[in-house]
This record gives C-alpha cells, sequence and structure tokens, in this order.
C-alpha cells in the first residue's frame, strides 16, 4: 500500500496533467492519512520548515537577478560581443549559440528561458546563414538546457540544500563538465556545418570585436562580480545573489537606460511568478520527501540494490537511466528535491562523492530538458517557433546523442568534476 501511496499516486497525477506541486502534495496529504502515522498538522509544519533555510534565499535573488539582465540589455550585449569574437570559421555561427547559451545560462539560471532568448536572438540569424529548420531548433533547444548544469545553477542550489552539501563546492565542479558539454556540442556543429557545406561565417573584425566589448563591458562585470566573489571567498552564494541584483539593477537603470520604473515592476512580477513557481514545490517537496525519508522505504531500496551486488558502473548506467526518464517528465527542482533523498544513501554506499553525485544529476537532468515526449524544452520550442513536435524530435535527437556521450565521461570520469576541490 505505502508503494502505491508513494509512487504510484504520483505516476497516476502525472498522466492525468496534475501541476508537479498538487501532485506532491496531493500525494503528502493521502499518505498522512492512509500510510504514515503522524497528525495532519504535520504538513504545515513540514511545509513551512523547507522555506526556513538561508541558502534557499539565493533561488529568488537569482531568479531576479537574471530576469533583470535579460530584460535590460545585459544578456543581450554579452551574446553580440561573443558572436563579434566567433567569424570566418565554418560553422562559427552555429559554436556561437552553444557559447551563448552557456553564457546566458549562467546570467538567467532558466533553461527555459535560454531557449526563448537564444530563439529570439539567434534563430533568425541561423536560418539565413544555410542551417535547416530542424538543425537550428535542435541546437537551441538542447543548448538551453545548460543552464541546469552551469554555475551558478538553481538546480545545484536545490541539490546542495537537500543533499547537505556545498553550494560553491558544487559550482567550483560544475565549471569543467558545463565546459566538456560546450565543447563536445561545439565539435558536433562545426562537423555539421563541414559536411552539409554552410556558408561561410562573417570574418571577426577587430573594430565590431572592440565596439561590442566596449558595450558589453558593464555587462561582464555581472559575471565578474557573480563568479569573483564567490570563489574569491568575498561573499557566500546567497549573499552573490544579493549583489547580482543591486549591481544588474544599476547597470540596466543608469548606465543603459533600458529599464525604467515600469520596466521594473513587469521585471518583479514575472521574477515573482516563477519564485512563487519554484517555491511552491521546495514546500510540497518538503514534506513529501520528509514523508518518504520516514517511511523506511529508501532504506529498504538500498538493502534491495545491495543484495543486487550490482558493480559501481553498472549501478552508475542504471541511475542515469533512471535519472534521465525522470528529467524528462519533471522539472529540475522537483526532480532534484524528490530523488536526492532517496538515491544518495544508495550512490554513498558504493563510495560515490555527494558532490560528484550532484553533477550526475544536473548533466542528466539538463539532457532531460530536451528528451522526447515531454522535456520541457521541447514544448518551449514548439510554442517559440510555431514547429511541429515531430521535427523538433528529430532536430534533438542528433545533440541528445552527442551529449549522452559528454554524461558517461562526466559520470565515469569523477576527476572532471573533482579536479578543482581538495577535501
Amino acid at each position: 500500500m505505502a508503494y502505491f501511496v508513494y509512487f504510484g499516486l504520483p505516476m497516476i497525477l502525472l498522466l492525468i496533467g496534475f501541476p508537479i506541486f498538487l501532485i506532491l502534495l496531493v500525494t503528502s496529504i493521502v499518505a498522512v492519512l492512509t500510510v504514515a502515522n503522524i497528525p495532519t498538522d504535520a504538513i504545515q509544519t513540514y511545509m513551512f520548515g523547507s522555506l526556513d533555510n538561508f541558502p534557499l534565499l539565493a533561488v529568488p535573488f537569482f531568479v531576479l537577478a537574471g530576469e533583470i539582465m535579460a530584460r535590460g540589455g545585459i544578456a543581450r550585449r554579452v551574446i553580440a560581443m561573443v558572436m563579434a569574437f566567433v567569424g570566418g570559421v565554418r560553422g562559427s555561427l552555429a559554436v556561437t549559440t552553444v557559447a551563448a547559451s552557456e553564457l546566458f545560462g549562467a546570467m538567467s539560471h532558466t533553461a527555459v528561458g535560454t531557449v526563448v532568448a537564444m530563439g529570439r536572438m539567434i534563430y533568425p540569424s541561423l536560418k539565413e546563414n544555410g542551417y535547416n529548420d530542424r538543425f537550428a531548433v535542435g541546437l537551441i533547444a538542447s543548448s538551453g538546457a545548460i543552464a541546469v548544469v552551469i554555475p551558478p545553477s538553481i538546480a545545484m542550489i536545490l541539490y546542495a540544500i537537500s543533499a547537505e552539501q556545498s553550494a560553491v563546492l558544487l559550482f567550483t565542479a560544475g565549471i569543467l563538465p558545463s565546459l566538456l558539454i560546450g565543447i563536445i556540442d561545439a565539435a558536433y556543429v562545426m562537423s555539421y556545418a563541414r559536411l552539409k557545406g554552410v556558408p561561410l561565417g562573417e570574418r571577426a573584425r577587430w573594430d565590431t570585436i572592440w565596439k561590442t566589448s566596449k558595450e558589453a563591458s558593464w555587462s561582464v562585470g555581472s559575471l565578474v562580480v557573480i563568479f569573483g566573489g564567490i570563489y574569491g571567498g568575498v561573499f557566500t552564494p546567497t549573499e552573490a545573489a544579493g549583489v547580482a541584483v543591486v549591481y544588474s539593477l544599476f547597470v540596466t537603470m543608469f548606465i543603459y537606460r533600458e529599464v525604467d520604473i515600469f520596466g521594473l515592476w513587469r521585471i518583479l512580477t514575472a521574477s515573482a511568478y516563477l519564485i512563487s513557481q519554484i517555491l511552491l514545490i521546495v514546500t510540497s517537496a518538503g514534506i513529501y520527501s520528509w514523508l518518504l525519508t520516514t517511511s523506511g522505504i529508501p532504506q529498504r531500496i538500498v538493502a534491495s540494490i545491495d543484495a543486487m551486488h550490482l558493480a559501481r558502473w553498472e549501478l552508475l548506467l542504471m541511475l542515469n537511466v533512471g535519472l534521465l526518464l525522470a528529467g524528462s517528465f519533471l522539472e529540475p527542482p522537483a526532480a532534484i528535491l524528490i530523488l536526492t533523498p532517496l538515491l544518495l544513501p544508495i550512490v554513498r554506499a558504493v563510495g560515490v562523492d555527494a558532490i560528484h553525485f550532484g553533477i550526475i544529476v544536473a548533466v542528466n537532468l539538463s539532457l532531460g530538458m530536451y528528451t522526447p515526449p515531454f522535456g520541457l524544452n521541447l514544448f518551449s520550442s514548439q510554442a517559440i517557433f510555431n514547429a511541429p513536435l515531430s521535427r523538433i524530435y528529430l532536430g534533438v535527437l542528433p545533440f541528445l546523442l552527442v551529449n549522452f556521450i559528454a554524461l558517461m565521461i562526466i559520470t565515469y570520469v569523477p576527476a572532471l568534476s573533482m579536479v578543482f576541490i581538495h577535501h
């Protein structure tokens, strides 16, 4: 009965189409009323208790900072600078899309937001420069998912809270894996451009590089403030998020003058909507995870897996497949908050470091964002490009295969994630 309540009921509600926070909340209420021997007032206690966490403050601050950067011209100027540097090489525009997605992901912290931004700014140029529609849509849909992995990632902040790990260590561990994904994607798109005979891009010109770099100097400063402050030990990720809001607001309102009071109100309301969605998931996942943990089910699952005597590589492969499937159904915040308490004891039992596992989880969930048939980026792309899902599926499949190779490297070469971390 308990297994049905905790796993069967959520799956039924998901297939019906319930929003994820409501699935978790309904499941928790049913569990308390049927299989969990605790009073019903524990639900509200643990829901609000899950929000009583200082590192969690980084989430709304980073969401707000990302919204300001996206709408205030900061991100646009950084992307223009990248496009000026990458030129004169076959496939340069596609490589620019990959690089710009990494930078925008670091600023916006949202995969869907990155897809929307790249779709608006680069998609028309891709079509004009000889890339077919299927490839262009697949490139943007898959590249946008890097926001789940590249620091400072909201998914990593939530994993750090759920796994009781350092967010700074997770950010540090995510640097090389996110660069590896970008390099593998860049190699693939350059090979594609050469194979398909895509025309050469416009050569990089020093005057354009100088102009765009000068215009983007304040924009690049936002990345310096965030990363320099965190890795320099000046402030915590939560404090860095708050500083990023103040800095980006100052630049967009007083340097670029692209945001006025009315624009700020629109940014605040859009941010509040997204923040409320995330925090609703956090609260409902908090009570669900607590009930699941106290039920003893995770301990029984760990014992069952131990009894299978799987080698570490076999266990990691099995978990990768499971996480990839979960990521294609669930948004990263929900998947992390639900699965981390369940899976972390399993991987720790075979000697996998919790920080390394956090990177494996993030990369899986980023691939899940564009894994057919239900990846969130796929539906976002359909709305933006007005393309049939069948074409989008065909477009993302090559990138899914290429990035699965990156996932295997990240999974089985832990030094890639851990090289900058000193225990």
